[in-house]
Parts: structure tokens; C-alpha cells; sequence
């Protein structure tokens, strides 16, 4: 298995806050998927999703034993927070910004990177039919 991975990730909210889902995808040197993923996490809003998708990525990166990672979002808010470029203001996403610098702390290399919202579609497709299922809040691996 490889030791890196890019990790496409994606929050989606109906209403902001509204009914809320989160996508990731795993995406090897090759450019091959080896592994995508969604949850219904509830109501919330956007930027919570798009952190709690980065959040499940991470861990999910551990579980498997990567040492480098590279996230890629289409959310400037949270990209430009997690390279220092945009203080935390707001108190409700300060405890997921935190539990971004533990995870990090099980890697040897994290990289983040803001991409264009058409360079994530896998990711935004996966966020919404976690939204548009409701009826599910395990996360499902495909």
C-alpha cells in the first residue's frame, strides 16, 4: 500500500444550518479512487459539515496507517483557517479546528489545498446523497 494519499473532502447543508451530510474521497498517485465515502451527521451548518468531513478523512487515513496526506476542499474559510492564513472566530468550529491539529499530529506530512469547486465534484456528490439518504447516520464506505 502506498504511504500517501490525497484526500478530497466536501460538506453539504439544505439550509445552512439545515439537513447535513459529508463526502470524502481517496485518491492514490495514480489518480485511481481506492476508497469514497458519506455520512448524515444532522442538522448543522455548511462550515461544520465541510470540518466534519475533514475530521472523518483524517481518521479514516489513520485507520488505514498513511503517513502523508494531502486535503484538498473546495471551502476557502476552511483551507485558508488550517494553513494560518484566517484566524478561528467563530467559537462552534474552534473544537474542530483542534481535533485537525491532533489528527495531523499522526501523520508525517499533511498538506492543504484549496481547490476550485468543480475539481471536487466526486467529494460534493458524495456530501449530498449523504443528505438526500437521511435515513442513515453510519458512515458508509463504497
Amino acid at each position: 500500500m502506498s504511504k500517501s494519499i490525497e484526500i478530497f473532502v466536501d460538506g453539504a447543508s439544505k439550509g445552512n444550518p439545515g439537513p447535513s451530510g459529508i463526502g470524502f474521497v481517496f485518491v492514490d498517485e495514480k489518480k485511481s479512487v481506492v476508497k469514497k465515502s458519506f455520512k448524515f451527521i444532522g442538522n448543522t451548518t455548511n462550515n461544520i459539515a465541510e470540518y466534519t468531513a475533514l475530521i472523518y478523512g483524517l481518521q479514516e487515513a489513520l485507520i488505514d496507517r498513511y503517513e502523508s496526506v494531502t486535503v484538498k476542499s473546495d471551502s476557502e474559510l476552511m483551507t485558508k483557517q488550517l494553513r494560518g492564513e484566517y484566524r478561528v472566530k467563530n467559537e462552534n468550529l474552534r473544537p474542530y479546528y483542534e481535533q485537525f491539529l491532533h489528527l495531523s499530529r499522526g501523520f508525517n506530512k499533511v498538506e492543504v489545498v484549496s481547490i476550485p469547486r468543480g475539481d471536487n465534484s466526486a467529494a460534493d456528490k458524495l456530501a449530498n446523497k449523504a443528505v438526500d439518504s437521511r435515513f442513515s447516520s453510519s458512515l458508509k464506505i463504497e
